[in-house]
């Protein structure tokens, strides 16, 4: 090899060194340095010297291969070898990473753990493509040999796709490998012209045009969320037989109180332990949510957060849950002496092998607020994609919420109901103890018993919040005793087991309540953060009488908006005329004029697509012959369907408490109440379609909904 050829070798290996550091969102750029860059010289120095003897030339890649898969061996794979010797065993982790470790990347939060296990399919990535790299280069030339490492590129993109400042200077370095191969490429070429330029003067114009177009798509461009990553598709495993659900444990935990369950030493202030987080409800079972992760090294806040955040962490030892679950935080952070599992958007944490760990070290996040942050505080409707539904309403129940809630749905208003269940409802005590989460179980205990465990009252606290569009999550765990140990250290029992509500805050996330009235009966001192800011604004809570809603119509103007077409003013003289093309284009132009009113309702920005999703709902009832008067509103609309179609009326349900919230809330319309909207819009006319074809027929041709109504 002459030594013009040793620069190109040399840059063909840094391109693909390069690609594989685009993996650092996943891992860090620390944890990638040594199985990259060692690897990378291995495959260098190799090439070099076998390009150097004719007759080596020929076994080149399989020796700069063999050289790199060694070196990756010692850096990553050494405790699998016997003194630097490779083994049975670590040709086994060599197998497992090419085929597994890709997928357990997807399957963790980022940054991952610098486990040899997840990320050993970036430095045999990077292997291959530096190998391939170099012998293209001696084939075929230059740009040939940029493919193998731009494929890695790509790839590491659709793992997690770099913006902004971070994508420029990634672009900056590979578009300057790129240039430099180029550049010393063509300065090979050249090697016998004595009066060749010098390789930096050949390598700027490739470099200047490609530092150039890093500069203008990093800086000039808008930077967005990629639509799509590998890891949208991947969640770890979980082996559902092993599940168990703690709520349906509780009622058991309170008749044996004094059974210790975990130990805790650490930071003070923290006034109850979540278990697990139950979002999904059909009316018969509470169930957690299924997309859970390896924990990483750091799991950050959300981006629901937008306050500032502290960390703050806790040992817990001696833990006797009988079930995978690990006591938690809302936002954990990470965990020391353990490798669980972890429900991102909920915070839950599991351990997937059997057994639980005896000791462990959790850190979490703290949001930090004021104490008056919720004063007339919106709730977070983002959050409610997170949640399900619940299920089949029993009769009474909605006018029971209406009475608990007499306003819309704010933080105040979600206060107002944990003080309505409060005060209405009282806490039963003794070995009878009710049990049971489903409606017939909460259904009596809202309009019969009124007397029940924090069971009953944490999920009838959740249903009805949905009901009237509170996003709200029913929470298991336990509640921190008041006595503590001799060492300062606490023991949680079976008497502290507890069921509480969750309530969404715009820019605070998940707040814990307490309807039933017993997180505080014990406690950890006094509140701190978000607790304190919530018993401020419980203090401050005015009378229900003062927060209860006027009545309000929809707007005249707004029920207009977009609801009258060319068709009102169709000269209709024309169908005595020509009545042949009259009935065809009353066949035609009547649903083609509906079709596109809808489209352009569902198009409109903001709450505007809300209130088109209900003059949608509303001219769709018209068309079947439902009488609908301009004042009418959802709730209205609903108590005229329920009594003879229960599937319309429970999407003008849906509809009614997504209209509610844009309109009423406070909140920035997002485009996920839209969505909810024509959702609710498609359950009502799949409700209405179940009347019959001839009354589907006659409402499709029916001309008077093109018209705003009277």
């Amino acid at each position: 090899m002459t030594r013009e050829r040793v620069l190109p070798t040399a840059c063909a290996v840094l391109a693909a060194v390069v690609a594989g550091l685009l993996f650092a969102p996943v891992f860090g750029v620390p944890a990638l340095l040594l199985p990259l860059l060692v690897p990378a010289a291995a495959v260098f120095a190799v090439a070099v010297l076998a390009s150097r003897r004719e007759a080596l030339v020929p076994w080149r890649p399989v020796l700069t291969l063999l050289a790199g898969l060694l070196a990756i061996v010692e850096t990553l794979l050494f405790p699998t070898t016997a003194a630097g010797i490779p083994t049975r065993e670590t040709v086994r982790a060599l197998a497992s990473g090419a085929t597994d470790s890709w997928r357990l990347a997807l399957q963790s939060t980022w940054p991952a753990q610098p486990d040899p296990a997840l990320m050993l399919f970036v430095p045999l990535l990077t292997l291959l493509a530096g190998v391939l790299g170099v012998e293209l280069l001696h084939r075929w030339g230059a740009l040939p040999a940029l493919v193998p490492s731009f494929a890695v590129v790509v790839l590491s993109q659709f793992y997690s796709a770099l913006s902004g400042f971070a994508a420029t200077v990634a672009a900056l370095a590979y578009a300057a490998a790129a240039g430099a191969l180029l550049a010393a490429t063509r300065a090979d070429r050249v090697a016998d012209d004595r009066r060749r330029p010098s390789a930096v003067l050949l390598a700027a114009p490739a470099v200047t045009l490609a530092l150039a177009g890093a500069l203008v798509g990093g800086l000039l461009l808008p930077s967005a969320e990629p639509r799509y990553t590998f890891q949208d598709e991947e969640f770890a495993p979980l082996a559902e037989s092993s599940l168990t659900n703690p709520l349906d444990e509780l009622s058991a935990r309170l008749t044996h109180p004094d059974t210790p369950v975990f130990t805790v030493d650490g930071d003070d202030g923290v006034d109850r332990w979540p278990v697990v987080v139950l979002s999904e409800f059909d009316g018969v079972n509470w169930t957690p949510g299924n997309r859970y992760r390896r924990l990483g090294e750091t799991l950050p806040p959300g981006e629901e957060i937008a306050v500032d955040v502290e960390r703050r962490s806790a040992e817990i030892r001696d833990v006797r849950l009988d079930g995978p679950w690990l006591p938690s935080q809302t936002l954990p952070a990470g965990v020391d002496g353990a490798d669980p599992l972890v429900e991102e958007r909920q915070g839950s944490l599991l351990v997937p092998r059997a057994g639980t760990p005896g000791e462990y070290r959790l850190s979490w996040w703290e949001p930090q607020v004021p104490r008056d942050a919720f004063r007339g505080a919106a709730v977070d409707r983002s959050l409610a994609a997170e949640l399900g539904g619940v299920g089949q309403v029993p009769q009474g129940i909605v006018e029971l919420a209406d009475r608990a809630v007499p306003a819309r749905p704010t933080f105040q208003t979600a206060l107002a109901l944990e003080r309505f269940l409060r005060e209405e409802y009282r806490l039963a005590t003794g070995q009878n103890l009710p049990t049971g989460h489903s409606w017939p179980q909460l259904e009596e205990f809202l309009l019969d018993t009124r007397r029940g465990t924090s069971e009953q009252f944490a999920a009838a606290y959740v249903a009805l919040a949905r009901i009237k569009g509170i996003p709200a999550r029913l929470v298991v765990g336990f509640r921190t005793p008041s006595e503590r140990e001799p060492d300062g250290s606490y023991t949680v029992r079976n008497g502290d087991a507890l069921a509480w509500p969750e309530v969404a805050v715009e820019g605070v996330g998940w707040v814990r309540l307490d309807p039933s009235g017993t997180a505080a009966a014990q406690g950890a001192g006094p509140g701190r953060g978000v607790a304190a800011a919530a018993d401020e604004a419980r203090e401050e809570l005015p009378p229900s009488d003062d927060l209860r809603d006027a009545p309000v119509a929809p707007e005249p103007a707004a029920l207009e908006t977009g609801t009258t077409s060319g068709w009102a003013s169709f000269p209709f003289w024309t169908l005595l005329a020509v009545p042949a093309l009259g009935a065809v284009l009353w066949v035609v132009g009547v649903p083609l004029a509906k079709a596109l009113r809808a489209r352009r309702r569902r198009r409109r920005p903001g709450a505007g697509a809300v209130v088109g999703a209900w003059e949608e709902a509303r001219d769709r009832l018209r068309a079947y012959g439902v009488p609908v008067s301009a004042g009418m509103t959802v709730r209205d609309l609903t108590g005229a369907v329920a009594s003879t179609d229960g599937a319309t009326a429970e999407g003008l349900r849906a509809l009614g408490t997504t209209v509610d919230f844009a309109l009423w809330s406070g909140a920035d319309p997002c485009q996920d109440s839209g969505r909810h909207a024509w959702a609710a819009v498609k359950t009502v006319r799949r409700g209405l379609a179940r009347r019959g074809l001839r009354a589907r027929i006659r409402a499709a041709l029916n001309p008077r909904p093109l018209r705003a109504p009277r």
